[in-house]
């Protein structure tokens, strides 16, 4: 009887051995890019240089003993598998990005390094480090790499993962790349590729535009990381209110945070000869349309405050974008615009870019498909018989769809108040228990208020908070119901 328990225990061991090998690879990955810092380090002779050392050789040491245990296991993946790679690969990689900041010169405690590696791999944008601009080139830079990395892991999550895990409504964005199968297809690497070599093309063109544009060089490669990424770690405490003086440098930005929060699908489709592939699809008319009214609105209200109408154009079209699109960058303390900007910055919080872009949030497409189910709810209560079909983007909303939306909704705010009520039992105020909840979630970055606030930082807060809100950017980059459904008995039922 004790040999069959073994038995049995060693069979269900061996079936998560594929996730373990998965694991392994995005490890040595992350390895590889710390290797980029390090060379900066060592060209500086920083100080910082064996930090990364000894951060590659922990991961390194990582990866051999997970590969050779699992290096004759096939890799098929069967759904219940991808769940749970898909939490632990941002788990893991969390835990092994905070390396460097434990060991390197800011000498951050445990509890700070995982904030700001979560807040990294997350692109959520949060920040305890103060006096950035004193911080080593190569810190600078894996602060951005990880920002980086944490993007185009949140495009294939979008693309290829969350549709076919049906999560959300992710569903309604299922293609031949979302099918996995029970294995990993081919034709999945093929997207993969395509949308890494978009996300490096805009990436180098946004570093050049940035130098061009009166940054230092590493400050170029650092906010073309992050911009892309819709991620907003800058080089200065200021974040880019370091640039506030130079309108080109910010409508720059704005364009490639708005370019990282759009579909990457959409613009293989447009290189592949389909010119109309962006404007066609609701997600980006929806996105433009919100943006152009809201930067209108709050224009129009900065100029009777008196601001200068380009200047007012200027910082309120950068704003909005930057939370618009969850990357938290600030030119300005925009909580001190008023209450209405206030309250207006608050409820874009929760907007997002779109799905299958680094963008957070609840995504776009969310809006535009409540928003049909309350227009086809209306006919009926007009048309008790009626028949309706609800399309978006030319395909039917189908009930797997509108439940995935409906239930994703409903635990994305319950997720949100409960983390806020949470934050408020550890005596935190009102604004920042209820917005630090909100930006967590959303991967938005800076909150309301005076403490984290755009002027602010997460430093302050008890550690308690702090590791409370990395769960909260966890469960929102993971879309909470990939983390929820594994909490359920059924999920580890035989």
């Amino acid at each position: 009887m004790a040999t069959r328990v073994e038995w049995v225990s060693w069979q269900r061991a061996l079936g998560w051995a594929p996730v373990l090998k998965v694991l392994a690879v995005l490890w040595l990955v992350l390895a590889i890019f710390m290797t980029l810092p390090l060379a900066v380090l060592l060209i500086e002779r920083d100080p910082d240089a064996p930090a990364f050392v000894l951060s590659i050789s922990i991961v390194l040491a990582a990866v051999i003993t997970t590969w050779l245990l699992t290096w004759r296991v096939p890799v098929e993946l069967k759904p219940r598998q991808m769940f749970v790679l898909t939490t632990l690969s941002w788990v893991t990689i969390s835990g092994f990005a905070s390396l460097p900041l434990v060991l390197g010169a800011p000498q951050l405690s445990f509890t700070n390094a995982v904030f700001e590696s979560v807040s990294a791999i997350t692109t959520t944008g949060s920040t305890i480090l103060i006096k950035i601009e004193e911080l080593s080139d190569g810190l600078k830079l894996w602060r951005g790499i990880m920002q980086w990395l944490g993007g185009i892991g949140i495009i294939v999550m979008g693309i290829a993962i969350l549709p076919f895990l049906k999560v959300g409504g992710m569903r309604l964005f299922h293609t031949e790349s979302s099918d996995w199968s029970d294995k990993v297809m081919p034709r999945t690497g093929g997207i993969a590729k395509a949308t890494l070599s978009v996300y490096c093309g805009f990436t180098f063109l946004a570093m050049v535009t940035y130098w061009l544009g009166g940054m230092a060089p590493v400050d170029a490669v650092v906010h073309a990381m992050t911009s892309l990424a819709t991620g907003g770690f800058a080089n200065s405490d200021a974040s880019f209110g370091a640039y506030a003086d130079n309108p080109f440098l910010l409508w720059a930005a704005s364009l490639f945070m708005l370019a990282g929060a759009l579909p990457f699908v959409l613009y293989i489709r447009f290189l592949r000869g389909s010119r109309l592939a962006l404007w066609r699809d609701e997600q980006v008319r929806g996105l433009l349309a919100l943006l152009s009214v809201v930067i209108l609105m709050l224009t129009t209200y900065l100029i009777g405050q008196n601001h200068a109408p380009f200047e007012a154009l200027t910082h309120a079209t950068f704003n909005i974008v930057s939370v618009v699109t969850t990357t938290g960058y600030a030119s300005e303390d925009y909580g001190q615009w008023g209450p209405l900007a206030a309250v207006a910055f608050f409820y874009l919080t929760f907007v997002g870019g779109c799905s299958g872009s680094t963008s957070g949030g609840m995504k776009i497409f969310r809006f535009q498909v409540a928003t049909e189910m309350l227009k086809n709810q209306l006919r009926f209560l007009i048309h008790a018989n009626g028949v309706f079909t609800s399309r978006y983007n030319g395909m039917p909303l189908t009930d797997d769809i509108s439940r995935g939306v409906v239930a994703f909704s409903f635990f994305y705010f319950l997720t949100i108040a409960g983390l806020a009520l949470s934050l408020s039992l550890l005596g935190l105020d009102f604004t920042t228990s209820l917005t630090g909840a909100a930006t967590a979630v959303a991967n938005v970055g800076p909150g309301l208020g005076e403490i984290i606030g755009p002027a602010g930082n997460f430093a302050s807060l008890p550690d308690t908070a702090k590791w409370l809100l990395c769960i909260g950017m966890l469960l929102g980059r993971l879309e909470i119901l990939t983390v929820l459904v594994m909490l359920t008995p059924m999920f580890w039922r035989k």
